[in-house]
């Protein structure tokens, strides 16, 4: 007799098999669970009234307000990589390290770097990355190996640094283990952890994994300088870049930007989705003053930064009933404010849908097309994971699960390990997202029970850093790292897939040392929330 058990496992071999045959994801996930629904019903194994959960299972994900910075936060992406300030960007950086070997490499990490804490989108990363600096890198001498690798881990960064659709999707599965964990541990009034903790939690390990990719690139640089010569530039630039002052120029807005949203989140000002609102916004108004420089734009990008300081220093929640003069003079204040950053934000609309793309659509067409697309991918998959959850609960594999991480000998340390280790092996077949769905809601429960000392549970920042430096590993592991195909697409043809593949192997090694290193110091994850939040 088949048990439920090996069900299971057929299930997910199953899953594994249609994805390596190339069919999509989000279908591959719903279809093969609902298909093993029915076989376990028709061997007596599985319940179909649990089917009839699936709708309020959709609608309870759908309504989570914290999933509603991820469009938000698309959006964001996406006009900002119109906007061109990756150009800009990495032009100046590599006018400032022209001089040093591997210059450009290094300059292309701290570009991605700030492109991560501005867009936290991998494909559009990589692929301005690649079409900007790849082709200089090879005019100027760089190893295909090592340009390749440089491009794609640097694309990557946005997966770890906030704001991250990777850390609010696992932010969102976190807290509702953590709540399932302290049920289970009889904790009636359960603390919760937020997305703006994974957020804080994060930042420190993702510099620390920018500073271990630079300091790989200058050994490898002094080590081999014939495969990482000094120099720097960007395709098309024939003068000397104006150094500090133009960095400090191309820097200037994306960096308010960036401070804008991750300090009002950070600093507990505001939401992940209010902060996501808020950057949408500025990026609409950033790509219409690149478009056509107007005072206009200025002026309400100006109006905007004085919103959030004056959020920062006023609370006036409508439950107040205490309203001084000074929040009157606040609230006329905030609503001057307002009007000139509408104002700004109508003429950016018109602005941007005036401007024509190369395609011959409009500059707002394709940022809306391609936020609906992205979007649409993204909770395609995240109903079909949702769907294979059910079913895989249903099965019982959840409790199968639970039960083989609590029999291992060596308590919490050897179960994390083995659920590492796993996250990073499904990593080479899985999209980030399924991982989450399918992985997260089944071992995260059981982990945050298990107590790391005497009386001391796992703490979940930690654990959520941990899981998402081992989702990072993801975008680069062939065969289906989506870093290594957006790479491909737009790499020359003097690149080969084989250099791709070379070139991310050692990004792969450091990102499992910075994996290390947060094991080991894990206050490089707890500190800031800590600090921030008191947890």
């Amino acid at each position: 007799m088949i048990t439920p058990e090996v069900l299971c496992l057929v299930m997910f071999a199953g899953v594994c098999v249609a994805l390596l045959a190339g069919y999509p994801v989000a279908f591959t996930l719903a279809g093969v669970s609902t298909a093993f629904a029915f076989l376990g019903a028709a061997l007596g194994v599985f319940d179909p009234a649990l089917l009839n959960a699936i709708p309020s299972r959709l609608y309870a994900l759908m309504i989570r307000e914290p999933l509603v910075a991820v469009p938000l936060f698309v959006f964001m992406g996406v006009t900002l990589e119109r906007s061109r300030i990756a150009h800009e960007m990495l032009i100046a950086m590599s006018g400032v390290f022209r001089s040093a070997p591997g210059g450009l490499a290094i300059s292309v990490s701290l570009v991605g770097m700030l492109l991560a804490a501005s867009t936290g989108i991998v494909g559009a990363t990589v692929v301005t990355l690649g079409l900007l600096s790849l082709p200089a890198m090879l005019g100027r001498g760089y190893a295909p190996a090592f340009a390749a690798g440089t491009v794609a881990a640097a694309g990557t960064l946005g997966q770890i640094i906030p704001p991250s659709i990777v850390l609010i999707f696992l932010g969102d599965q976190l807290s509702i283990a953590y709540q399932s964990a302290q049920y289970a541990a009889g904790n009636a009034a359960p603390d919760s952890v937020s997305i703006n903790d994974l957020f804080a939690g994060a930042l420190l390990p993702g510099l620390v994994l920018v500073g271990l990719y630079i300091i790989y690139q200058v050994a490898y640089a002094y080590a081999r300088p014939e495969k990482a010569p000094p120099g720097g530039g960007a395709p098309g630039d024939t003068q000397p870049v104006a150094g500090a002052r133009e960095l400090a120029r191309s820097l200037f807005a994306p960096l308010v930007l960036i401070i804008a949203v991750l300090g009002s989140i950070l600093s507990g000002i505001a939401t992940a989705t209010e902060a996501a609102s808020v950057g949408a916004v500025g990026a609409l108004l950033l790509a219409a003053q690149r478009v056509a420089a107007a005072r206009a734009f200025a002026v309400a990008a100006a109006c905007l930064l004085g919103l959030v300081v004056l959020r920062s220093a006023f609370d006036l929640r409508p439950q107040r009933t205490d309203i001084a003069v000074g929040d009157w003079i606040a609230i006329a204040v905030a609503l001057a404010l307002c009007a000139g950053a509408a104002w700004g934000l109508v003429r950016a609309v018109a602005r941007l849908h005036a401007e024509r793309a190369e395609a011959g659509a409009s500059v707002l067409q394709e940022i809306l097309r391609t936020t609906l697309r992205i979007t649409s991918m993204v909770f395609a998959i995240v109903i079909g994971a949702s769907l294979f959850a059910l079913v895989f609960r249903g099965l019982g594999g959840a409790a199968m699960i639970e039960a083989f991480l609590d029999d291992l000998p060596g308590g919490p340390m050897t179960a994390m390990l083995v659920v590492v280790a796993v996250m990073f092996l499904l990593g080479f077949f899985l999209d980030f997202l399924e991982i989450i769905f399918v992985v997260v809601p089944v071992v995260a429960p059981v982990l945050l029970q298990m107590e790391m000392t005497t009386g001391e549970p796992m703490n979940p920042v930690w654990l959520g850093v941990m899981m998402a430096i081992v989702l990072q590993t993801s975008f680069l592991t062939p065969p289906f790292g989506f870093a290594l195909f957006y790479l491909r697409g737009v790499a020359p043809d003097e690149v080969r897939t084989l250099d791709i593949y070379r070139g991310v192997a050692p990004f792969v090694m450091i990102q499992l040392v910075c994996l290390a290193i947060v094991w080991s110091l894990p206050a490089i994850a707890t500190w800031l929330p800590d600090a921030l939040y008191g947890r």
